[in-house]
């Protein structure tokens, strides 16, 4: 309520500025502090408006005075307060609570201003008590706005007599009070800024130390060693660790190019039969008619053309290990007979009669679900639970995107020495893409998209070109293939895998790595909207 308009000042207004000495005094005072708020630098804003609050109130003659803002959760935050000696000023922090009447009339826009306590209306019963234990006699709060929202308040009191003001004066004050608060505004603007940079710096530098550190790691690895960053992943070599000392079956689980055959190597290098080289059958990429003869041998006879005995894949794998890729499409009129090689050892070839013992250690794998398979009896369920002994499900690249760095500086090398081409560094733009890209066709895709990169390489920091097919295919981001819009993309699918939830354990920011008002502040930007 503005006390104002009800009550108009007298021609004498014991308080004011009245001569026109007075009033040229007061304006040259509100230039020299606006030409002080006009270039103000962060750091000199608190000890700045300190001193303004001061020689506001010595000039007009009152006892107290401050600056505050208004929060989100409806309470009044003090951020600055002077008062003449024998009185206390305002604490600064948040008015309290129960001055409810005062705090919302504020927020509304309008002032609030009384010659005395008993012209307060009825519902401030608060307020009342509020100014009769402190001897408050009069006040002017005066809301301030920043670009038409109401931001906070300048306030002047009187303890130890009556006072009056004008509304002319009312209204120079409160431009003072504006030019204040738009000063905080810029402020915080810089600071936001200025942590935004150095998070980006942060970031940057932490890239360019990946890049180099990695490249080292890569030069260092063994051929057939594994190396991860992914806790997931990490698991995963774990188990694999775990059963290559032994002869188990190996069933690996997982999409099309995230590195099953890659991790069946591992297990075998790291077995007892590492001495012998490891053989490889794709069945989904042999025919139908060919693939029992591949995989068994055959003899001189059994079909048409068959002019001389063969050996057949299980044969040449005696006492190494046989990695038996796609097995979903081993032909279901087969797979009686590798039951019998995985249960007993032993077989024929096609067109003979003699049995063949071997000792075989089977790897397999598939991106298809066999469980399924066996009910639509597409595969026979008793060659499932025997293939099934030690299972490993092998994760897609876009649920260890922490191994993403490590991959991209092994095929870096590899492309190096094979293009004559030196990479010193990966641009920083192009990491942050490939982390927030999803990768449909997971490390195969990935080292298509460098090989293509280092084709286009001219120099020794590496490019990778946005535009292209295999980027802009991703659900995840928009075909531009902008920074910004695979930050969002990246951002959306933190989201979505922790339901929406921000902070706390498991949360987007933590999945991400960032302070949940980082991330928020991000959103906000990218205009992302929190659904849940």
């Amino acid at each position: 309520m503005d006390v104002m308009s009800r009550n108009r000042p007298s021609k004498t207004r014991p308080g004011s500025v009245a001569s026109v000495d007075e009033r040229l005094a007061f304006e040259r005072l509100l230039a020299d502090l606006s030409s002080q708020f006009a270039n103000l630098a962060a750091d000199e804003f608190a000890d700045v408006t300190q001193a303004t609050l001061v020689r506001i109130r010595e000039f007009l003659g009152f006892d107290r005075n401050t600056f505050g803002e208004f929060l989100e959760d409806g309470t009044i935050n003090i951020l600055s307060s002077s008062a003449i000696q024998g009185v206390d000023p305002v604490p600064v922090g948040r008015l309290p609570a129960e001055l409810s009447w005062y705090n919302k009339t504020l927020r509304s826009g309008e002032s609030v201003i009384f010659h005395s306590p008993e012209e307060l209306p009825p519902e401030a019963v608060a307020e009342l008590a509020y100014a009769r234990s402190i001897n408050l006699q009069s006040l002017a709060s005066i809301p301030l706005r920043i670009k038409g929202k109401v931001f906070g308040l300048i306030s002047f009191a009187a303890t130890r007599e009556i006072r009056r003001w004008p509304i002319d004066l009312i209204d120079r004050v409160r431009l003072i009070g504006e030019i204040i608060a738009q000063a905080l505004e810029r402020k915080r603007s810089d600071e936001k800024l200025a942590a935004a940079l150095a998070e980006i710096r942060s970031l940057k530098d932490r890239l360019e130390q990946e890049n180099a550190y990695l490249r080292h790691v890569v030069q260092e690895r063994m051929p057939h060693g594994l190396t991860s960053h992914s806790p997931r992943f990490q698991e995963v070599i774990g188990e694999a660790s775990q059963v290559a000392q032994t002869n188990t079956t190996v069933l690996l689980l997982g999409e099309t190019g995230s590195g099953k055959e890659v991790l069946a190597q591992a297990i075998h290098a790291a077995s007892t039969r590492k001495d012998r080289p490891m053989v490889k059958v794709n069945c989904a990429a042999l025919p139908a008619t060919l693939i029992e003869s591949e995989l068994f041998g055959r003899e001189k006879g059994a079909f048409t053309g068959a002019i001389a005995r063969q050996a057949g894949r299980f044969e040449i794998a005696d006492g190494s290990t046989i990695f038996l890729d796609e097995i979903g499409e081993l032909p279901l009129e087969l797979q009686p007979k590798l039951l019998r090689v995985l249960e007993k050892g032993e077989f024929e070839r096609l067109g003979g009669s003699q049995t063949i013992k071997v000792d075989v250690r089977v790897i397999a794998a598939t991106n298809r679900n066999l469980e399924q398979a066996v009910g639509q009896g597409k595969f026979r369920e008793d060659l499932f639970y025997r293939l099934d002994v030690f299972p490993i499900e092998v994760p897609p690249l876009r649920e260890r995107r922490e191994d993403i760095p490590l991959l991209l500086w092994t095929f870096v090398k590899e492309f190096s020495n094979s293009m004559g081409k030196q990479i010193e560094k990966v641009a920083s733009e192009s990491m942050a893409v490939l982390m927030a890209y999803s990768w449909p066709g997971n490390i195969r895709e990935l080292r298509n998209v460098i090989e293509r990169a280092m084709i286009l390489a001219h120099g020794p920091v590496l490019q990778i070109k946005l535009g292209h097919r295999p980027l802009q295919n991703d659900p995840g981001t928009r075909s531009d293939g902008t920074l910004e819009e695979a930050e969002r993309g990246h951002i959306v699918r933190a989201l979505e895998r922790c339901n929406g939830r921000i902070r706390g354990a498991g949360g987007a920011a933590e999945q991400l790595g960032i302070k949940p008002t980082t991330l928020e502040s991000r959103m906000k930007k990218l205009g992302i909207v929190q659904t849940r």
